[in-house]
């Protein structure tokens, strides 16, 4: 039976898109705002401000004193947040009915006038932030550099997925406040932003309040480009070899992959299910199982935008294994899969993940408004939660075979290892 999430939207004359998806069930509201400006849209020698302006946006706007947002809205009994990724910056809060207003209000506030209040003192203390988000969660993490020797592997110099959210701390550190004003001016504005609002209000109501809150915003973004063309697959193999102190050997064996929302991208990720993504899945089975050679093995796919998606295997090497011998066996399982396709029970294994997974998620109130922003600002239509699932149930087995021979080919890897440095301390290479 097909999901039937209600689903409102519409577009204010400033741009912004609002959806409202009411559900009764419960007295609270989840408001989330997609907007339209991720580390895909920073310029070389100005990375990490996407990420910074997650943390600026908590220090004050014109009407709003530093920290006051979470204060304000933890006292009438709500939770918040925010996150930065490639394509987006959101921010999200979940308050009682009878706060919706006040958490539209404090929203406006911030996304209207927020640089009256981004001063020297307030960049200087929020650089300083970043940095030590660095350091715990990359710097002094085993492996935690990993994902960002990933994209630079499988992205070439200078396109927007070659670089992590995170940015560079010489860049933020040579950022002057006019740098940082002048990338929320770009980006920042209602006509590149989604509001979402899911749970105890009527669509109408959502609609008036948004509109009371927002609607006075001038829509001022700077034009957005065209999504870039399909990159193609690598057309041979990369390698990067890091040696450092980690618990164990692990590789990671990266592809790109078809844009989002796109068959081929589905296809290509049953094939990653099939590989690593399931408990029952192959690599499990033959490396943790059989041949103990892994201590662990999963797949994944990332669906972007801006012309190419991810995917890529984690190996964890089990001590005294050789990680050359698990990269030639992923590489037989690959040719395998390619020859073969997969069997009516890996399809259906994969088809019961991806359900159980994706109704999860919008049982939860909180990520289905998540869902509903995210097709709302890549894929203009937040209606991709009802029907998603009936594209992935379509997916055949030669859908997965032609998914696999295009974008899964050994030759089109990039490999990053992780290998555990000598006593001596050896250095990483690449």
């Amino acid at each position: 039976m097909p999901l039937d999430y209600p689903i409102h939207r519409r577009t204010l004359p400033n741009g912004l898109r609002v959806v409202v998806s009411p559900d009764h069930t419960v007295p609270n509201v989840t408001v989330n705002l997609w907007v339209g400006v991720g580390s895909r849209h920073e310029q070389a020698g100005r990375t990490g401000f996407a990420h910074l302006f997650e943390h600026l946006m908590f220090q004050g706007s014109r009407g709003v004193r530093s920290g006051e947002h979470f204060e304000a809205l933890m006292a009438e009994g709500g939770r918040l947040n925010a996150t930065t990724w490639f394509d987006r910056t959101n921010y999200f809060e979940t308050v009682p009915t009878g706060a919706l207003e006040l958490a539209l209000w404090l929203e406006a506030d911030r996304h209207g006038h927020l640089l009256d209040a981004v001063t020297q003192e307030n960049l200087d203390n929020q650089r300083d932030v970043v940095k030590e988000e660095k350091r715990q969660r990359y710097d002094n993490q085993p492996y935690g550099n990993a994902l960002i020797d990933v994209y630079a592997a499988v992205f070439p110099e200078g396109h927007p997925y070659h670089h992590p959210t995170i940015g560079s701390m010489e860049d933020l550190d040579a950022a002057s406040v006019e740098d940082v004003h002048e990338f929320f001016r770009l980006h920042y504005a209602p006509d590149n932003t989604v509001v979402t609002l899911c749970g105890d209000v009527g669509a109408e109501a959502g609609f008036a309040l948004v509109e009371r809150h927002f609607g006075a915003l001038d829509a001022r973004a700077a034009e957005r480009r065209p999504a870039l063309p399909q990159l193609e697959p690598l057309t041979e193999p990369v390698r990067v070899e890091r040696r450092e102190q980690v618990p164990n050997d692990r590789l990671h064996v990266a592809f790109r992959l078809p844009v989002d929302e796109t068959d081929e991208l589905l296809a290509a990720t049953v094939a990653l299910d099939c590989l690593g993504g399931l408990s029952s899945s192959r690599l499990v089975r033959r490396m943790v199982r059989r041949e103990q050679s892994a201590v662990g093995a999963h797949a994944t796919a990332w669906g972007f935008v801006d012309g190419v998606s991810l995917g890529f295997v984690v190996i964890d090497v089990a001590p005294g294994a050789d990680p050359a011998a698990l990269e030639t066996a992923l590489v037989e399982e690959l040719e395998r899969l390619a020859a073969e396709g997969p069997t009516a029970e890996e399809l259906e294994a994969s088809v019961a993940q991806s359900e159980r997974a994706w109704l999860s998620a919008l049982a939860s109130q909180e990520e289905r408004a998540d869902m509903l922003s995210r097709n709302a600002l890549l894929h203009d239509d937040p209606a991709v939660v009802n029907h998603h699932l009936d594209r992935v149930r379509a997916v055949t087995a030669e859908d997965v075979v032609a998914a696999t021979r295009r974008w899964l080919r050994p030759e089109s890897r990039a490999v990053v290892a992780y290998l555990v440095a000598d006593a001596a301390g050896e250095e990483a290479v690449a």
